[in-house]
């Protein structure tokens, strides 16, 4: 592994992706007609062998067909064999002449484990094997030969030779007409990037709804989870169903819905029509908050709503991704709070998304929700990110809100029907709404799709005027349509409707009264509490019934901080009050663990907060409903910020737990991870627990407490993971990443700093795809406050030998260091505590 004194990393060229001017001309050289692919899966466990059929009708011209393999046996043009060593970075050039072709493409592929490409992984509770396809972003090459863009659709047949005991899904439906032998019927006409294959010894539930074949699938180690599980994940698609026929009047189109719920899977979930992926931590094998179970439902709905936005009608380019993501989240949302058993959905969207597009927007790497020009598509999945989700789909409720739903469905329905198995842009879906009776979407998409940034909307008490500023970068003349909450002191909360244009805007605010900004999120901005609001909010909390004035309350009080205007012990005093009341267990999964990690750690005395925390959050448990989901998130934040290991361990034994509350798997690994940091267990007793449940989760949460403890050698346990020096699957590189910076640890990490920023260009030429900018981000030392850390990181941003991915991600972790450093010098008593203690 590189140690300080090692030598900068030879700077190698930078991975380029497809350009949009590539994409363009062979889109006007190409149209696909159709993909015959045929895999073989049960000759090795290294590679496959993938032979891929492509019809095609061309112009005559110059271009070139993606292709990322081990090895290539032949590839023939026409029947003719073509030079396979022209084959370069993943490109085979090819000349056309105008007409009709069949290229031919025997190649060897390879297995791997990042989650990309065909992705095979091997469960450690029973040795069983399991692949899975994600063909995104740039991986398709890697299973099969292909024009990788996504306005080149065509249908696939696949033909999949599989040992007798796997089960093999995909994108349309499939027979077995002998053992280890699949037959895919010819699909509808796809991007390549939704193309996916599910192969194991999976386990399988069956329903129907609608005359639509349901399936469920996991591994065979988790089959009993998913039967307990099934009947919910069922009601819920079938209750998404009909609410989705119902707002579209476009039934489903791709045959057979699968959810198929995948080892080591990078993202939540993936939309490949008829066949979905998810991350497999989905199916519940301990139990989790209703917080959780809300997550998965959204997520559920926002995959469904893909099958209209984005794989009935997919985005011509990358640019328009909005198309795709607003649109599902802000529909996954909508639908899961009007149909299924969590009506409560919006309020577990302003906590756990809120923030996350907010500060995405705030950063130096903003970008516009659509048409955010990027032209390379590679670089273009970092924009997949809390502008392109959460602030898309904020400005889609404003939209909707603003036409009405009569307006805003006639053109979704007018742009999927016109648009049908096809692509479009940003001005097709207006033009849409221009049809369906809408106007004005030059200045409303100049606002506030094509122009980056929010507003800052301030309360001047004294003028009496809310205060708006634009963002200096990015000026815009917004209007807001909001709402204000106003509440004395120990009094409830009223709603006053306010339109903020212009600069300042007169507002009526009684003396003396706290005053929320747009608790309701009706508008996209940032909204900060005035130093009265914030020092009444702590005697407010217990006295407010509406759950999305909690929420907008945290969401101003964290604006706040983010700007440096909040004191980290002031976010103290106010959790400490709302911790034991909160009624909604989002409140406490998505906040408690922001917290712990950005404002405990900046208090006066973060050992002292992080007890406070602690013994209210003890407390609540014991008052809670037993066996209650409220109870089991104030058990979480009072494991996560205890300091007594004689109290961890009984907890690990089962006794002095609230009622109703059994030490799971996933608790105990919690309450180990926690031993982990305080430094009260080793690798013999981490390694034992692992042993005794070699499940996927003890894996990965044994690498996060290893890395967690506090010494020289679990630092370096994970700095082989940073380096590539030890190979592990996608989970475990994120748990190591995780676990290695620890706020209370600090004098022991001083020298991975170091360590960090002359690795960097040779940990990211180590690994590849998503992974590659995630291990960048994963293991930054985002608690190392100060300047030496921010000299050593700060120039990384620009060094040359890192990839553009690994750049982005760069900026915004440097920019949050950057105000974390801001908060530290804006309330000093930061700089006279020691860097021991706190929540770790």
């Amino acid at each position: 592994m590189p140690t300080s004194e090692d030598s900068p990393a030879t700077p190698t060229p930078p991975v380029r992706g497809l350009q949009r001017s590539e994409a363009q001309q062979r889109a006007a050289l190409l149209r696909v007609q159709e993909y015959d692919v045929t895999l073989d899966l049960a000759s090795s466990e290294e590679t496959f062998g993938s032979l891929t059929r492509i019809t095609l009708d061309s112009q005559a011209g110059e271009t070139f067909l993606d292709l990322k393999p081990t090895a290539v046996r032949s590839i023939h043009l026409d029947g003719a064999p073509l030079d396979v060593d022209t084959l370069r970075a993943g490109r085979l050039p090819l000349s056309l002449t105008e007409g009709r072709h069949e290229l031919v493409v025997d190649a060897v592929m390879p297995f791997r484990n990042d989650g990309e490409g065909l992705h095979r992984s091997v469960d450690p509770a029973d040795g069983r094997h399991y692949v899975y396809g994600m063909s995104f972003m740039d991986a398709a090459p890697s299973i099969f030969a292909c024009f990788d863009q996504p306005d080149l659709k065509a249908p696939y047949t696949f033909h999949v030779r599989a040992p007798e005991d796997w089960v093999v899904i995909g994108n349309a439906p499939g027979t077995n007409p002998e053992p280890g032998v699949w037959e895919l019927e010819r699909s509808q006409p796809l991007s390549t990037y939704f193309v996916t294959l599910v192969a194991g010894p999976y386990h399988l539930v069956r329903d129907e709804h609608d005359g639509i074949a349901l399936g469920l699938s996991a591994r065979q180690s988790i089959a009993a989870d998913l039967e307990r599980d099934a009947d919910e994940l069922f009601t819920m698609t079938k209750q998404c169903f009909d609410e989705f026929h119902r707002l579209f009047d476009i039934r489903y189109p791709f045959g057979d819905y699968h959810q198929a719920f995948v080892p080591e899977f990078n993202a939540g979930a993936m939309e490949n029509p008829g066949c979905v992926t998810f991350r497999d931590p989905l199916v519940f094998t301990s139990k989790v908050t209703r917080a959780v179970r809300i997550q998965r439902a959204t997520t559920v709905a926002h995959e469904m709503a893909h099958q209209w936005f984005g794989n009935i009608t997919t985005p011509l380019w990358w640019d328009d991704l909005w198309l795709n993501e607003s649109f599902a989240e802000y529909m996954g949302v909508r639908v899961t709070a009007d149909v299924t058993e969590y009506d409560d959905a919006w309020v577990q969207n302003s906590f756990a998304r809120r923030q996350w597009g907010l500060v995405a927007d705030q950063r130096p790497s903003t970008h516009p929700v659509a048409g955010n020009g990027e032209e390379d598509a590679l670089a273009a999945l970092q924009n997949f990110d809390g502008i392109s989700y959460a602030k898309g789909s904020s400005i889609l409720k404003q939209l909707a809100a603003r036409l009405g739903d009569d307006v805003f469905l006639a053109g979704v329905r007018d742009h999927l029907t016109r648009h049908r198995f096809g692509n479009a842009t940003m001005h097709d879906l207006f033009d849409s709404w221009t049809r369906a009776g809408a106007g004005g979407f030059g200045r409303f998409s100049g606002d506030w799709l094509v122009t980056a940034g929010p507003d800052r909307i301030r309360l001047d008490r004294i003028a009496g005027e809310l205060v708006r500023t634009p963002p200096a970068e990015h000026p815009a003349d917004r209007s807001h349509a909001l709402r204000l909450a106003t509440a004395p002191a120990g009094g409830d909360w009223s709603e006053t409707p306010v339109e903020v244009a212009g600069e300042r805007t007169p507002v009526e605010v009684p003396t003396g009264q706290a005053v929320l900004i747009d608790p309701w999120e009706d508008t996209w901005a940032v909204c900060e509490p005035d130093e009265l609001t914030l020092a009444l909010l702590p005697g407010l909390v217990a006295t407010t019934t509406d759950p999305m004035v909690r929420a907008g309350a945290w969401n101003s009080v964290r604006s706040g901080f983010h700007h440096a205007e909040v004191a980290p012990d002031a976010v103290v005093d106010l959790a400490e009050a709302w911790l034991p009341v909160e009624t909604q267990d989002s409140g406490l999964t998505y906040t408690v663990p922001w917290l712990l990690r950005s404002a405990v750690p900046l208090a006066g005395d973060p050992a002292e907060a992080a007890s406070r925390l602690h013994r209210v959050a003890l407390s609540a448990a014991q008052a809670h409903e037993p066996g209650s989901t409220l109870q089991l998130g104030t058990v979480q934040a009072a494991v996560a910020t205890a300091a007594d290991p004689a109290l961890l361990r009984g907890w690990l034994l089962g006794r002095d737990l609230p009622d109703g509350l059994e030490p799971d798997l996933e608790l105990r690994w919690r309450i180990w991870v926690r031993l982990a940091v305080l430094g009260e267990t080793d690798r013999e007793e981490l390694d034992a627990a692992l042993a005794a449940e070699p499940t996927a989760v003890s894996r990965v949460e044994h690498t996060r407490a290893v890395a967690s403890m506090p010494t020289v050698a679990a630092k370096e346990f994970a700095l082989e993971r940073f380096t590539g020096a030890v190979s592990v699957p996608n989970y475990e590189l994120e748990a190591a990443g995780t676990g290695m910076w620890r706020e209370s640890q600090r004098a022991l990490l001083e020298p991975y700093v170091e360590r960090y920023a002359h690795g960097l260009a040779a940990a990211a030429a180590a690994h590849s795809g998503w992974v590659q900018a995630d291990v960048a981000e994963d293991f930054f030392p985002t608690c190392m406050v100060g300047d030496e850390a921010m000299a050593l990181l700060a120039p990384l941003r620009t060094d040359e030998r890192l990839p553009a991915p690994v750049r982005r991600r760069l900026v915004d972790a440097v920019d949050q260091l950057e105000r974390r450093n801001a908060v530290a010098a804006r309330f000093p008593a930061l700089a006279a505590r020691a860097s021991l203690g706190g929540a770790g």
